[in-house]
């Protein structure tokens, strides 16, 4: 296990000159983890970018500050990137005429806050000795900063602050002659978690990190293949799943059909645990396995690890639901709808005092009075980050008339960030990191709190439990144990003077 980690991301500097007026900040009580992309791609297939708006639309979930499409016809590319979510972008009739061609990729984006630049929103595009190449990348680089300011020392000049583009300056400097070649090679130099997609003029690549902590699948739509997030984007098209992306494969599609290439070292998968607890969709299949199945039986789990005398199971929903249901399989109590949550909510809505702060958490769910009053009720959440949109539901359920209110998580206790791609806060403000879970309890004001089990957690995965020695799975934000290097921020530990511009800079990435 590694060493604990600073927590301190203060920048040294304003970033103030980098400001995009549509960059929107993240809600400062909005608790929910967020995962910063959603990638797909399709070759051989005519109207590729309206087949690639649909796949968008099923990986909205992903990301939906901004969004973007690159489609390429053989001869030239074409590319929208707009802020906004993938309905409001790319429509109208003459879609199809102005991202023309029979190959496309296209990005859902979530940033981190202060990060929602235009320039920042993908796919980029570079025009290279030996022709265009666009890529759009889910996940994040432990050591985009090592190798960005190399680079920069090297003479590159960067126009965003996203670590796809250090892969595309990598791509440029490439000796080799194929462009395969010079995407594996740059690929070599990468650290951390990651799921690319590629389109040049003559094929699509996609490639998983080393790890596959970040997902991607292969598809079939007629004669064409296919490179999504999740399968659910498949099945949005009509698309038939072949298979995963193995780790540290890398995939080229072109006409000839497909080709792997397996250019690294064979290392143990260990995909991110996060997809299954959160993430991913319920009815995507990831590594084989069936999120709604899993978070079932993450449910049941909890159920014998945390019991509850109680009435009533109650999700907050929606990510809640799968594990409720599984727990009151297991428990044998009655499944209620006790919270109904409003899905025609604004991200945008302002919330000017405190007063009308504190009663935001009902514009997403609502209690069901009827189902609630005088009952013992089972909360089921699928994690707890902060605690502050917990404490508020727990208010709000206990208001609508329940005599005792009893919350369960279906994850673990999360103690530790994340630096491959999910956007979560910093140590000193996760909940679990910092209090007992008695304190825990009191402050999120319930009867009783309960956590499923790192090893629970496994065992709901299919194993009989965690192996210290070879975690089957990257699940640092309840272990503390990374499973790449973090040469970022390592390197800002032994030179304190530049870590507050390098994390500013690590805040702004993909």
């Amino acid at each position: 296990m590694r060493p604990p980690l600073p927590t301190s991301r203060q920048p040294a500097f304003p970033i103030s000159d980098l400001t995009d007026t549509q960059a929107r900040p993240r809600d400062a009580d909005d608790d929910r983890p967020r995962l910063e992309c959603g990638v797909f791609g399709i070759y051989g297939i005519a109207d590729a970018s309206a087949i690639t708006v649909l796949g968008m639309h099923a990986l909205q979930h992903r990301g939906q500050e901004a969004c973007g499409l690159a489609s390429c016809d053989g001869r030239r590319f074409y590319i929208e990137r707009e802020h906004g979510l993938v309905g409001d972008v790319f429509t109208g009739a003459d879609l199809t005429s102005r991202l023309q061609g029979h190959a496309a990729i296209g990005h859902t984006r979530y940033s981190t806050a202060g990060g929602s630049f235009i320039r920042n929103v993908q796919p980029m595009f570079a025009d290279l000795d030996s022709g265009g190449i666009a890529i759009a990348h889910n996940g994040n680089l432990t050591n985009f900063m090592h190798l960005r300011t190399k680079l920069v020392a090297e003479g590159a000049i960067f126009q965003s602050t996203s670590d796809s583009e250090v892969i595309l300056h990598l791509i440029a400097r490439s000796r080799q002659i194929r462009i395969i070649d010079r995407f594996i090679e740059a690929l070599g130099h990468l650290e951390g978690g990651f799921a690319l997609v590629a389109l040049t003029r003559k094929m699509l690549i996609g490639a998983r990190d080393p790890l596959g902590i970040r997902p991607l699948v292969i598809g079939r739509l007629d004669h064409s293949y296919v490179l999504a997030s999740e399968t659910c984007a498949l099945d949005m098209i009509g698309a038939t799943f072949v298979r995963d992306v193995e780790h540290g494969e890398v995939v080229q599609i072109d006409e000839h059909g497909l080709k792997s290439y397996k250019p690294f070292e064979a290392r143990t998968a260990r995909p991110c645990l996060f997809e299954y607890v959160y993430f991913s969709r319920p009815d995507s299949v990831v590594n084989g396995k069936s999120i709604y199945e899993v978070r079932k039986a993450m449910g049941r789990q909890l159920a014998l690890e945390q019991p509850s005398d109680a009435d009533i199971v109650v999700p907050v929903p929606d990510s809640g639901v799968p594990a409720s249901l599984g727990f009151a399989e297991q428990s044998g109590l009655p499944y209620e709808m006790g919270i109904i949550r409003n899905h025609y909510v604004g991200r945008t809505f302002i919330q000017p005092t405190q007063g009308v702060r504190e009663l935001g958490v009902r514009m997403k769910h609502s209690p069901n009075k009827v189902v609630l009053e005088g009952k013992r009720v089972v909360l089921i959440d699928d994690s707890i980050v902060r605690g502050t949109t917990s404490v508020k539901i727990v208010r709000m359920v206990r208001e609508a008339g329940a005599k005792e209110v009893h919350l369960r998580s279906a994850s673990p206790p999360i103690m530790w960030p994340d630096f491959y791609g999910i956007d979560m806060p910093d140590r000193e403000k996760l909940l679990a990191a910092n209090h007992t879970l008695e304190e825990m309890r009191q402050m999120l004001e319930c009867d009783s709190l309960g956590f499923l089990s790192v090893d629970g957690l496994y065992k709901a995965m299919g194993h009989n439990r965690r192996d210290p020695d070879q975690p089957q799975f990257t699940d640092h934000y309840f272990t503390g144990d990374y499973p790449t290097p973090l040469t970022d921020r390592e390197e800002a530990l032994e030179d304190a003077d530049s870590a507050g511009q390098q994390l500013s800079l690590l805040a702004n990435m993909h």
